[in-house]
């Protein structure tokens, strides 16, 4: 099976080689940490077994956040902690997405333009949920950026999942309507608005009718905050693409499959492989960045308040226990050098941990 690292073991030194200092320092070891994962460059453990003498070499994770064996059971521990912010209601999926003639300017700035995306957003959000004549109260929302499309194009946007209420100045629930939750265009504006401000700071040359455009921006009921959670878990740590859908790499050539946004029908995309690494390292964030990010009474600040508010809604759940489940998930993050039982390909049997292989160059002996 074709993975993402065989395709930068073999097309990533050409890329390197084109793109020169132009390519971005989380670029770089992104691509080398997805090349090197689990082979000898980063050492491992050697295992033995008893019964049949057999020998297993298994090497360390890179543990990068864009690798494609290094994220999935990271989804799963996220949504184990997540049950301190679910409140008995009704929940609300928003999504704000960055219109297309700032995307060049965001490729370029993406630390930036991110922030300033959750920024404008989150406070408009915030600003619209005061008013008597939708929420009349504080709200909490937890934001999650995403970049790609399901063909890996460039497409920023983010995703709040957000309870169904607010809080009142004096501390009472106040739930929302039960199918409406803000005004679209009204909140469409008011991003626009706050982005515009905040990056007139920074930046002269934008694209005027960038400011005269309606921006994209989406609000659904999604129903209970536990089954929304299970649906969210694994998009959070998901990266652009995993090894399941990487069909093959021949003659320079990288084919994937996709999901149809209009039609929901699996489709192969062929792209040279020079054009697919540059697709998926456009979805690289900086270094330290934090996409996912919590607002109002979710904010680390007022979990204190939060506390105060589930007792107030009785928030005793039906369902509370954490469920996997995504259909990209194709690798495990755990550290297969680590595993506390390793099963013996020949005879079943556990095999011995034994000594500790350092980090070299060499393949497997």
């Amino acid at each position: 099976m074709t993975e993402l690292a065989d395709i930068f073991y073999h097309h990533g030194p050409s890329y390197r080689a084109q793109f020169g200092d132009k390519i971005l320092p989380s670029h770089r070891q992104a691509m080398r940490a997805i090349e090197h994962c689990r082979t000898p460059v980063l050492g491992g453990h050697i295992y033995t077994c008893d019964a049949c003498h057999e020998t297993l070499y298994l090497y360390h994770s890179c543990r990068n956040r864009h690798c494609p064996k290094c994220q999935n059971d990271k989804a799963y521990r996220w949504l184990e902690k997540q049950h301190d912010l679910l409140l008995p209601v009704p929940y609300f999926l928003l999504t704000v997405t960055l219109p297309g003639e700032l995307r060049t300017l965001a490729r370029g700035n993406q630390r930036l333009v991110y922030g300033l995306l959750f920024r404008a957003s989150a406070g408009a959000m915030q600003s619209l949920a005061h008013d008597e004549r939708f929420v009349g109260g504080q709200v909490g929302m937890v934001g999650m950026l995403h970049t790609w499309g399901r063909n890996l194009a460039y497409h920023p946007h983010v995703h709040y999942l957000v309870p169904g209420g607010g809080v009142t100045t004096d501390g009472t629930w106040r739930p929302s309507r039960k199918n409406f939750f803000l005004p679209v265009k009204a909140l469409s504006m008011i991003v626009r608005a706050r982005f515009r401000d905040a990056l007139r700071t920074c930046f002269a040359l934008v694209p005027p009718a960038v400011w005269q455009k309606d921006w994209v921006v989406h609000c659904q009921p999604v129903g209970s905050g536990q089954h929304a959670l299970k649906y969210l878990a694994p998009y959070i740590f998901r990266v652009a693409i995993g090894n399941k859908r990487i069909l093959k790499l021949a003659d320079g050539k990288v084919t994937f499959r996709y999901r149809t946004t209009d039609t929901g029908k699996l489709r192969n995309c062929t792209l040279p492989a020079q054009e697919f690494i540059r697709r998926f390292l456009q979805h690289v964030l900086p270094r330290g960045f934090v996409k996912v990010r919590y607002y109002g009474f979710f904010s680390s600040g007022l979990r204190q308040r939060l506390a105060t508010l589930r007792r107030q809604l009785d928030a005793g759940f039906a369902d509370t226990s954490p469920v996997r489940g995504a259909d990209d998930q194709d690798d495990q993050n755990t550290d297969p050098s680590a595993k506390s039982f390793v099963p013996c390909p020949v005879c079943g049997q556990a095999m011995r941990r034994g000594p500790l292989m350092p980090p070299n160059e060499h393949k497997p002996p």
